[in-house]
């Protein structure tokens, strides 16, 4: 019953319902001079206040932001008779357990990675990112029209009693801190790494030993030398955990994360609650939130990366020899999964099909510009 009702209720055609026109039906206005948006009256709207958890320190204001976006959306577009409070890493639930509390009911609603939670299925990773996977564009492409958001949503309702919507991307991340430099494929061998998901079930296959950690505690495992190196997202955020100052060599690319996707994550039962008008409101903010966190890094990781550099911080690039070991492990190790796994080799062959496609017109348009404008940097 809860994946029929699912299925009725997650198609993304609901965008169309703009956030202008949201709050002009919460509001009872015209969204333009010739329609009369249907008048809405916000006493006949229940009265709904939830907690969210995240899995972001307070810290840190343009991740822990795409969850504070999508709440102050949510309370504008029913005309604040929806509210939900965003509650930083550790104060309602530890920021890897986000999607355990939601999935519990012990929390309605969080704001975490997919990829987080790889440890009870591999298909996690899909909503998140991939290695060698998808560009922040070519993502959301997938998610919205390609059939990717509506298949991982299936999953979640049978799997976690939830459903999920990208709320946040983090945009091409940075390849992480090194304590010393890595010049080869055998200089990460036992090399003791934070980093998460299918990334760091590649690098255990290249040598590493992989930890996960939460983004508050990656600067003193790395300050104490219990880690080597530390990847967390990109040098906006990087500075402000202050990794910079306990390691020295920052390399990119970030091959196992080319474009993250963040995701709002609600209890199935709570959805199923919510009358209609809510369900469109959280698509609308979930959209705004996405786009808003992405347009900020790409903002000001570049200003940050500056500042980093002129503080004496050394880049690396991972030569050819790092980048093709690492593929070729990453494609190995997805086709071990889908050996092993049916939702995950579902899901999987259509992603891969949907990755040739788009990554050929990507090369052909798109590519054949940046190749242009980048060489003559």
């Amino acid at each position: 019953m809860k994946r029929r009702r699912l299925m009725k209720t997650t198609g993304y055609g609901a965008i169309a319902a703009t956030t202008a026109s949201l709050a002009a039906c919460a509001q009872g206005t015209t969204t333009d001079s010739t329609t009369e948006a249907p008048a809405v009256d916000n006493e006949a709207l229940p009265k709904i206040d939830w907690q969210m958890a995240t899995s972001w320190p307070a810290s840190l204001d343009t991740i822990l932001g795409g969850a504070q976006t999508f709440a102050e959306r949510v309370s504008a577009m029913s005309g604040g008779r929806f509210t939900i409070t965003p509650r930083a890493a550790g104060e309602i639930a530890p920021p890897l357990e986000v999607l355990n509390v939601v999935s519990q009911g012990a929390v309605p609603c969080g704001h975490s990675a997919s990829y987080y939670y790889t440890g009870k299925s591999p298909v996690m990773g899909f909503g998140a990112s991939l290695p060698f996977g998808f560009t922040p564009q070519q993502q959301n492409a997938w998610l919205y029209e390609g059939g990717g958001l509506t298949k991982l949503q299936e999953f979640y309702a049978k799997t976690f009693n939830a459903i999920q919507f990208p709320a946040g991307n983090t945009g091409a991340q940075m390849g992480g801190w090194f304590r010393r430099e890595i010049s080869s494929v055998a200089d990460l061998a036992g090399l003791k790494m934070r980093i998460p998901g299918l990334g760091g079930q590649v690098m255990s296959k290249l040598g590493v030993t992989v930890q996960t950690l939460p983004g508050g505690e990656i600067f003193q495992a790395l300050q104490t030398g219990a880690i080597d190196a530390a990847e967390w997202v990109g040098p906006y955020d990087d500075e402000k955990l202050g990794l910079n100052k306990v390691a020295q060599f920052y390399y990119y690319p970030g091959w196992w994360e080319p474009g993250t996707t963040l995701e709002v994550q609600i209890n199935l039962d709570e959805w199923n609650k919510l009358p209609q008008v809510y369900q469109d409101i959280i698509r609308t903010a979930s959209f705004e939130a996405n786009l808003e966190m992405l347009s900020r890094y790409e903002t000001r990781n570049n200003e940050a990366l500056q500042r980093l550099v002129d503080g004496g911080v050394e880049l690396r690039q991972y030569n050819d020899d790092i980048l093709t070991a690492a593929q070729q492990a990453s494609f190995a190790l997805y086709d071990e999964f889908a050996a092993n796994d049916a939702d995950f080799k579902a899901i999987y062959e259509d992603w891969q099909g949907f990755r040739d496609r788009i990554q050929s017109w990507s090369s052909l348009n798109q590519g054949s510009f940046e190749r242009f404008i980048y060489a003559n940097l």
